[in-house]
């Protein structure tokens, strides 16, 4: 079969054309941006991309066969050119969703991670604790993880991990795409507000986790944080399936979660204060310890609910630990992409303001009263549209000076924003000058990580090209 893939160069939608041809299809695709890293990935694998939406190229002689199935991507609206004419020809076509559940999703025991924050990675994690355990696991990830080459594959077994995201499925299918899934094990990492441009406001969107709770099956696993409250208030809408919760412990509180790290006995320390290193408590019981390369209570949050994943599956803890103290983690999750001068420069796809404390204490954990900076571009369509700009400062205490670059499609106006910074900020409307403005800050041993969720103009390369070039 010939399938075509509108808005191939999405992570999601770019994981399912590996998928597809992994299956044995025939697989090309379209996108207005045809760019790395998924680009590349799509290239290896053989599939025909094609940059912009002009339906001449649905058509012969530009392809040897029109398409038997598009897949629709959730970025395309009525009024691209490729999606009139698939509904003018009456081509048959389908979501993105709706054909991974109908062709590969069949049959497999789904472990689905939906939430707000953390989804990449810890679908990442959970994937390589089964790598590592032998399972050969199909998997489906938003993102590039550096223990597999690909971002998606079929796999050996009926084990299928998912990144389960609670954006809308296409524009003739509004439900989020999680609800498609049939998942039997389910993480729930968090909740908070965000696709403004979709979901009214956080009612909507537990309304969608609660129809992704009413799915899973009563033979499975829900798995989800101690503390959350938004989650709390969809489980309490009606589950009908086991669970179980975690928590990382990081004051005196005490907590009934039958998973933690650590103990309260242990004055409520991580093993490492920059989460380089915890315990894992089941019912008060140790039952393994993990020293890894990541950091941040974020990433044990994240391992702690991988980990409980796993062994609903048959691996036990101990081993899923030796798995994650291998995890290599993911492209763009403070991703050390340079070290120049005793300067290291990070990329990091922090776009809500939860994601962008976290990860800054995280390293200032790990750093301690070394010099951070933090560049910022509010690139998401919540945070273009000003959503969480109240929440911003509040977010960026553990840096030592924060340079906000404002876009042109923002819809707001930042001043407010570095006025009333805690820490010395800047605004920058120009990437020269931003890059400019970071170098003239630092210092030896200074940390620059880069936020955002998109490619930010390049800036990242050119800030590492200027460090080489110019010694402090």
């Amino acid at each position: 079969m010939h399938i075509h893939i509108l808005g191939i160069c999405g992570t999601f939608m770019g994981s399912l054309a590996q998928l597809a041809k992994q299956l044995g299809h025939r697989v090309t695709g379209s996108d207005a941006n045809v760019y790395p890293p998924m680009s590349t990935q799509l290239e290896q694998a053989g599939i025909e991309l094609i940059q912009g939406y002009d339906p001449i190229y649905l058509q012969p002689p530009h392809m040897p066969t029109a398409p038997d199935l598009v897949v629709v991507g959730n970025a395309m609206s009525r009024g691209n050119p490729s999606v009139e004419y698939v509904l003018n020809q009456g081509i048959p076509y389908t979501s993105g969703p709706q054909w991974l559940r109908d062709h590969v999703l069949q049959g497999k025991w789904v472990l689905a991670v939906a939430g707000t924050h953390g989804k990449t990675t810890t679908s990442s994690m959970l994937a390589w604790i089964l790598e590592y355990a032998g399972m050969e696991p199909g998997y489906l990830i938003g993102g590039v993880t550096k223990n597999f080459p690909t971002s998606a594959r079929i796999g050996n077994t009926p084990f299928f991990v998912v990144e389960a995201d609670e954006y809308d499925s296409a524009f003739f299918d509004k439900r989020s795409k999680f609800v498609h899934y049939n998942a039997r094990t389910v993480i729930l990492n968090n909740l908070e507000f965000d696709h403004a441009d979709i979901f009214p406001d956080l009612a909507a969107i537990q309304k969608q986790f609660h129809h992704l709770v009413r799915t899973v099956p009563n033979n499975g696993l829900l798995i989800s944080p101690a503390n959350d409250k938004a989650l709390a208030e969809v489980i309490q809408q009606g589950c009908w399936t086991p669970q179980q919760q975690f928590a990382v412990i990081t004051d005196e509180e005490n907590t009934a979660a039958e998973w933690q790290a650590p103990t309260p006995e242990w004055k409520a320390k991580l093993l490492s204060a920059d989460g380089s290193a915890f315990a894992v408590i089941h019912n008060g019981v140790e039952v393994a310890k993990i020293t890894w390369a990541q950091t941040g209570v974020h990433n044990v949050n994240n391992g702690l609910a991988a980990i409980i994943a796993a062994r609903h599956v048959g691996v036990t803890p101990e081993h899923a630990a030796k798995a994650l103290e291998q995890f290599a983690g993911v492209k763009r999750r403070m991703e050390v992409l340079a070290e120049i001068h005793s300067i290291k420069v990070y990329d990091d796809f922090a776009h809500h303001p939860t994601a962008i404390k976290t990860t800054l204490a995280g390293l200032r954990a790990k750093v301690g009263n070394q010099k951070i900076i933090a560049i910022i571009e509010p690139r998401s369509n919540t945070m273009r549209m000003g959503v969480h700009k109240s929440e911003l400062n509040k977010s960026v205490t553990d840096a030592d000076d924060v340079l906000w670059y404002q876009p042109p499609n923002v819809d707001w106006a930042m001043d407010e924003i570095v006025n009333k910074s805690p820490v010395p900020a800047k605004l920058v409307r120009n990437l020269d000058e931003l890059i400019h403005c970071a170098i003239s800050i630092s210092e030896p041993d200074t940390h620059i990580v880069i936020m955002s969720n998109g490619g930010f103009g390049g800036v990242h390369q050119k800030l590492i090209d200027h460090l080489n070039k110019h010694a402090l």
